[in-house]
């Protein structure tokens, strides 16, 4: 039984909306947490990145255990403490980074050794080590087993090969972390795009017994319908009365979508990450405040949204800061796309409580595909 109960207040088609209670607050589903990759979400004091609406964010074990370390982190009081972030927070295992260096490293039954693409050190991480630095020494709030990440395309047996080892080192994750009161841990669904192993997955996981379901291995080049595909046969595999995430994902069309097959959890690097490159996300996609038409452009990101970076700077003046290379316009970029992302899942909660979610969904792909061709230009 989960320590952190999860109440579904609404269920409009697949889409459902309602809450994870945790000792440090509630997460509010769908939920969209921010990165803050190396203990930060980049360009964002912690009080924007709640002000702007996130309940829950994500921290990054890999990240971590190498720079400032994790046993460094729980000498200085834990992760939280450390960052000033009073909510809760999920840690990601560190697999999917260490799945990234395939040239810095090596798989094996036990774990993964690599070395570290800051300075070159070697390193170990088992499923063991995993759960020690995200629950022990960062004291994470809701911790992932470690997964071996599928590659896209990928041959079958290769994606049984590492399913059956993910779901191997998930038994493992689950042992070394016990049973704790006042923190989580999620299993990780593999298979790539095959739905009897992303099945077999999702049943050796509840054999297993997780307080959620992530699904993993998706977000890595596979593209959209087949993402909308594998979760089409994964999520009603899932428990209904357990919370999915889907990992790295992504665009605010993908999130939309994966709220209509039954997601409750994202994350992904997108809106700080385009902020830093002069991109402003809305239901019509990305706009690109490089571009000279805004230069003279008086009217805000988006007034609608009770944030002062989408309401009280004008485009001209971010065109100016992002064109000259300020700080300040990947700051501003940056606190409004995370507003931007916040207030989309608020949006989706709001419509599934009302009975009203496919009327949002349609309204919003109106949106958003009525843009494709200025995309492409």
């Amino acid at each position: 039984m989960t320590h952190f109960p999860f109440e579904i207040a609404a269920v409009d088609g697949a889409a459902r909306t309602g809450r994870i209670q945790t000792p440090r607050g509630d997460i509010r589903t769908p939920a969209f947490m921010p990165v803050g990759t190396a203990a930060t979400v980049k360009a964002l004091y912690p009080e924007q990145v709640s002000e702007a609406g996130a309940d829950i964010i994500l921290g990054n074990t890999y990240h971590l255990m190498l720079r400032p370390g994790a046993e460094r982190v729980h000498r200085l009081g834990g992760l939280h403490r450390f960052m000033r972030w009073s909510g809760p927070i999920l840690t990601d295992s560190g697999g999917f980074q260490v799945w990234s260096l395939s040239k810095l490293r090596q798989m094996s039954e036990e774990g993964v050794t690599f070395k570290s693409h800051i300075d070159g050190s070697a390193h170990s991480l088992t499923p063991e080590r995993s759960i020690e630095i995200q629950a022990d020494l960062l004291g994470a709030d809701i911790s992932m087993q470690l997964d071996e990440c599928t590659a896209f395309p990928s041959p079958r047996e290769e994606a049984e090969r590492s399913m059956e080892m993910s779901l191997r080192w998930a038994k493992r994750s689950k042992a070394a972390f016990g049973e704790r009161e006042t923190q989580n841990l999620f299993g990780i669904v593999q298979g790539s795009t095959f739905e009897d192993l992303r099945r077999r997955s999702a049943e050796g996981l509840m054999e297993i017994g997780f307080d959620g379901y992530a699904i993993g291995g998706l977000a890595v080049g596979e593209g959209f319908e087949a993402m909308c595909e594998v979760l089409d046969f994964t999520t009603p595999v899932l428990p209904l009365d357990r919370p999915r995430y889907l990992m790295g994902v992504g665009k605010p069309v993908d999130l939309v979508e994966s709220v209509a097959r039954g997601v409750d959890m994202f994350d992904c690097v997108m809106p700080t990450r385009s902020g830093r490159h002069g991109q402003a996300w809305s239901d019509y996609g990305p706009v690109n405040l490089k571009n000279a038409r805004f230069a003279e452009d008086d009217t805000p990101l988006n007034a609608a949204i009770a944030c002062p970076a989408s309401r009280d700077y004008s485009r001209a003046y971010i065109h100016h800061l992002v064109r000259a290379g300020e700080y300040l316009g990947s700051m501003l970029l940056s606190w409004h796309n995370i507003a931007y992302y916040e207030d989309l899942m608020a949006r989706m909660r709001t419509a599934i409580a009302e009975g009203e979610f496919e009327a949002f969904r349609r309204g919003f792909l109106e949106r958003w595909h009525s843009n494709e061709k200025d995309r492409a230009e």
